[in-house]
């Protein structure tokens, strides 16, 4: 994907829904952050907001296997805040698909909902870098 068809959809992405996503997982990761032992949740919370935001020529990967504390954190954090974020992702999912420009959107849109439940784990890397999970 050039940098120019990038470009064009991240910005229909943020006004067709990336800014509203983003605000979620920045006031998830506020409300984390003033609970104080939810940092680990707000951080990653932050990361995915920028990831949510502008999307298109960046990926997530996972870090390998996480251990058992983020394991509980990833519990935790989709019965507090990852089903609300989940649920934004699919609300705004269904009218990117009503158009076909907006159908590349809408496939991204799904694709982050995984992100979105089990945030603790995944880095945010840049996609010319990684193809299928695998540093270049």
């Amino acid at each position: 994907m050039t940098d120019l068809v990038r470009g064009i959809l991240n910005v229909i992405w943020l006004v067709f829904g990336g800014l509203w996503l983003a605000l979620g997982y920045v006031l998830a990761g506020i409300i984390c952050c003033a609970l104080i032992v939810t940092i680990p949740f707000g951080i990653a919370s932050f990361r995915i907001a920028g990831y949510a935001l502008w999307p298109f020529g960046r990926t997530a990967i996972d870090r390998g296997p996480v251990g058992a504390f983020s394991t509980l954190g990833n519990i935790i954090w989709v019965l507090v805040a990852g089903i609300w974020i989940a649920i934004g992702h699919v609300v705004t999912a269904i009218p990117m698909f009503v158009s076909i420009i907006g159908i590349p959107l809408g496939i991204a849109n799904l694709k982050m909902i995984p992100i979105s439940l089990m945030p603790l784990g995944k880095v945010i890397a840049d996609s010319d870098y990684y193809i299928g999970g695998v540093r270049r």
